[in-house]
């Protein structure tokens, strides 16, 4: 699917925009949606190729992260399990001990397991946005094991976060963001094309099932066409759920997508940390929390997440007491929320960022069953202000949770994970095999086409007038609503039309 080359090895009247002869012309028109579904294929493989690649082959890196950091921070990660764990105020007097400078807590988030560490989170204006600091404390003795930066609602460690970056902007800030809008706008472009151009073929050779595993007696250009086309098939709809995840956290994309969930009130409800307020509903999702706290981790895809968060816009490492919070609190506020709606495991405590603000306990665990519930204290008289169930969202945000967490590899754990590894590999390897096709398809013998030969131009010559009218309608919609991809087929077009002036010069060629 994502190849600089679908065209058949064989090019023959398969890719003739022109009818096989003139008695077929003469009884029906010539097609021309395949010959051009196949000419934006090729320009989008050979000219976006290299940014899917690179996604591919970092969220690859991502899917795996998770197993790669329990090995790399196994000491700040474990200690021996405790049925006995001590409160949750001694934890962080150690680690406020070992932060220094009378520094309190952002977060904390106790240890969801018996073996696992306590985090307790600090601001630290050195660091970047969506980083914390974090102070890994041992639940059963107290004893301070470890001291990383963490980033996001993920609370991904220094690895995770180094090919998180690299995933999401290649560590270019937000202008090496645009090569994964790029990347994941077309992703689903040429997914969706080259899915068309398999059942077009499928219908014309009669022979689906073969199709659906690679012919390992071609060789040469049919064998690399084989394993494209069949990897491409089972990979299509994995590829298009990328795509459609990836987009919203995306710069001008994503903010489209925002927009366009605000407008249908598909916005995902977050807890409001103002204590006179109501509870707010905000686009704290992927889409709009993208830019927010960052990719939340990938997840804050910045905070890549997760974006569930106050409306205040303070979360994992953002939030700052501005009065003296006692260590105690965070005892009497976890018990309080347990009688509420947070149940035990994976749970984070914010303290109050102001005096107007009210404390906030949350669930972060987002495998399956998803636990997000929220809820928030007044701190003057210990009553809720607000609370938000994942169980009352509706089903546009719930989807919309699940969508990210399965991109993020979280929803189904090392499952979910062994997937997306598998399917970026896939992807990987079809840009591979796309080029390769492009390089075994060039006439060895002419000099002036050294670089490949091109599918058949001029398919929308023959296009009915409500065929064509339909391509320019959706090119034009799409090309608003995903801006790089608007852009990129502006350059398409110019490249195009040039190759087109090019052949003009030199006479009548299929290019």
């Amino acid at each position: 699917m994502t190849t600089p080359s679908d065209t058949m090895p064989e090019n023959s009247g398969q890719v003739s925009t022109g009818g096989r002869n003139e008695r077929q012309s003469d009884r029906r028109p010539s097609p021309w949606f395949g010959p051009l579904l196949r000419r934006l294929h090729f320009y989008a493989g050979i000219l976006i190729g290299p940014f899917i690649l690179i996604a591919a082959l970092s969220g690859a890196a991502y899917a795996i992260s998770p197993q790669l950091e329990k090995i790399v921070y196994a000491d700040q990660l474990s200690v021996p399990p405790t049925d006995h764990p001590l409160p949750l105020a001694a934890q962080i007097e150690s680690a406020n001990a070992t932060f220094g400078g009378g520094a309190e807590p952002s977060a904390v988030r106790p240890a969801p397991e018996p073996g696992d560490t306590t985090r307790v989170m600090y601001a630290d204006p050195s660091l970047g946005e969506s980083e914390s600091r974090a102070i890994f404390v041992d639940p059963s003795t107290a004893e301070v094991v470890g001291d990383l930066t963490v980033y996001g609602t993920s609370g991904a460690l220094p690895l995770r976060t180094w090919i998180d970056q690299l995933h999401r902007s290649l560590h270019l800030g937000d202008v090496g963001r645009l090569y994964s809008e790029l990347a994941a706008s077309w992703l689903g472009i040429v997914a969706a094309a080259g899915l068309v151009l398999w059942i077009q073929r499928a219908r014309r050779t009669r022979r689906p099932g073969q199709m659906l595993r690679p012919n390992r007696k071609h060789t040469g250009l049919r064998r690399t066409f084989s394993w494209h086309a069949s990897v491409g098939i089972w990979a299509a709809i994995g590829m298009l759920f990328l795509s459609a995840t990836g987009i919203t956290w995306s710069q001008l994309g994503g903010a489209n997508v925002t927009q366009l969930r605000a407008a249908l009130s598909w916005e995902t409800p977050a807890v409001s940390t103002e204590l006179a307020g109501e509870s707010a509903t905000g686009s704290a999702d992927a889409g709009s929390a993208g830019d927010q706290s960052g990719h939340d981790s990938h997840e804050g895809h910045s905070g890549h997440e997760g974006h569930e968060g106050h409306t205040d816009g303070t979360g994992s490492g953002t939030a700052s007491a501005t009065s003296e919070v006692d260590p105690a609190d965070f005892d009497m506020m976890l018990s309080m929320a347990h009688g509420v709606n947070i149940d035990t495991g994976q749970v984070e405590i914010l303290p109050p960022a102001d005096a107007n603000s009210a404390w906030v306990v949350q669930e972060i665990q987002r495998s399956f069953p998803t636990k997000v519930d929220a809820v928030a204290f007044d701190p003057r008289t210990m009553e809720v202000t607000d609370r938000v169930d994942f169980a009352d969202y509706g089903i546009a945000a719930k989807l919309a949770r699940w969508g990210i967490d399965l991109h993020m590899g979280s929803l189904f754990g090392l499952a979910n994970q062994i997937v997306l590894f598998v399917l970026a590999i896939g992807i990987a390897s079809m840009v591979v095999w796309g080029y390769l096709m492009w390089w075994q398809r060039r006439p060895k013998h002419d000099p002036s086409r050294r670089f490949g030969v091109l599918p058949p131009r001029g398919a929308l010559r023959g296009a009915p007038w409500w065929g064509l009218g339909a391509v320019v309608l959706a090119a034009f919609g799409i090309g608003v609503f995903l801006p790089m991809v608007g852009i990129s087929l502006v350059v398409f077009l110019i490249i195009d039309v040039a190759l087109g002036l090019r052949a003009r010069r030199r006479g009548p060629v299929t290019s």
